[in-house]
């Protein structure tokens, strides 16, 4: 059972020292991300030394490119491509049957060459970005994408210390991942009640680390209430997905959260950081001790992840309709993981 409490706000961490020489040190940060994971599943992190240029460039690009004609974005829809890549416009995606999310995004994740060998295997989450023309914009994207996927790695070995396992424990997975970053706009709404815009869910990878420009985001604590989670500058919000809560058996939990509608226009940048496509994750066996029973069965990484995309996406789900595409053999439903769940099931 997850240790998440009825927390009223988010606690904010300072990483700086994972990059210190001393062990004590590091030791002293991963303790506190552990706390705030078991306890919580939503919290800040400053000191990633990464560059706010870096950000304000990236910005920059995808101001330009969701300026764009509808005509001009749906020249890089995502529906013309074989791993996921590229332009969701509004009612495309959906958490929740007839309730479309009310934003548009641009779905990128590693670059990987078009004779990489699962891309010609046909893996759906593994291949070649695709690029709008609008100069410098992968360029930008690309720069960000590389400098927060190395703060994640930071994170990865982060948790695995925090749980008191061998500090490769998880980063031995994470050598060619599906990890993917949204670009996503929210447009200015001057009729928006506040109310949902994206509907309550977990995500699907290890963790997510996310830098947005406006507030609306909100996570559900341990006692089903929604807290806010406004930005903070100079940090990134980091919460725990599906399946660091699968290898820990539930103590650390997949928080589940929502976007409220806003008037202000939005943007948010969530970095979803995965392992490996085909790494199995099952309880590790400190979470399976006599007396403990484990949640749920065993899952491969990218799997599930493409199960609960295609449960998500319109082309996606039209793709398994005639039978071009199959869920995965053990897929679970979409919120099996997270606070929603375990309070659905009380």
């Amino acid at each position: 059972m997850s240790g998440a409490t009825s927390f009223t706000e988010v606690p904010i961490v300072d990483i700086s020292g994972l990059l210190s020489a001393d062990r004590s040190e590091q030791g002293r940060v991963a303790a506190e991300i552990g706390k705030a994971a078991r306890e919580v599943g939503f919290f800040y992190i400053s000191g990633t030394g990464m560059p706010e240029a870096l950000f304000d460039t990236m910005l920059s690009a995808v101001k330009e490119f969701f300026a764009l004609p509808i005509e001009e974005k749906m020249r890089s829809y995502i529906g013309l491509s074989r791993c996921h890549r590229g332009y969701v416009p509004v009612g495309e995606e959906g958490l929740e049957t007839g309730t479309p999310d009310l934003k548009e995004a641009f779905d990128t994740a590693l670059d990987l060459p078009a004779d990489d060998p699962d891309y010609l295997a046909y893996n759906p989450m593994l291949g070649p970005n695709t690029w709008p023309d609008v100069p410098g914009f992968a360029e930008a994207v690309t720069a960000y994408y590389h400098a927060v996927l190395a703060v994640g790695h930071r994170l990865l070995w982060a948790f695995a210390v925090a749980l008191g396992e061998d500090p490769d424990t998880f980063a031995q997975h994470a050598t060619k991942t599906p990890s993917q970053l949204r670009l996503i706009h929210y447009p200015y709404n001057p009729d928006a009640e506040d109310s949902q815009g994206i509907g309550a869910h977990t995500d699907y990878e290890c963790f997510t680390l996310l830098k947005p420009t406006a507030p609306g985001l909100e996570v559900m604590n341990g006692a089903g209430q929604w807290i806010d989670v406004p930005p903070i500058p100079g940090t990134f919000v980091v919460n725990i997905g599906d399946m660091l809560e699968l290898w820990t058996n539930g103590t650390f939990v997949a928080t589940s959260h929502r976007v409220r509608r806003v008037k202000e226009e939005r943007y948010s940048f969530p970095l979803f950081f995965n392992v490996d496509y085909y790494t199995e994750v099952k309880p590790l066996p400190q979470f399976v001790t006599e007396g403990m029973t484990t949640t749920r069965p065993a899952l491969r990484a990218g799997e599930h992840l493409f199960a609960q995309t295609a449960q998500t996406f319109a082309y996606l789900r039209a793709r398994i309709q005639r039978g071009e595409l199959a869920l995965p053999e053990g897929s679970v439903g979409l919120g099996t993981f997270g606070q929603q769940a375990l309070h659905a099931g009380s």
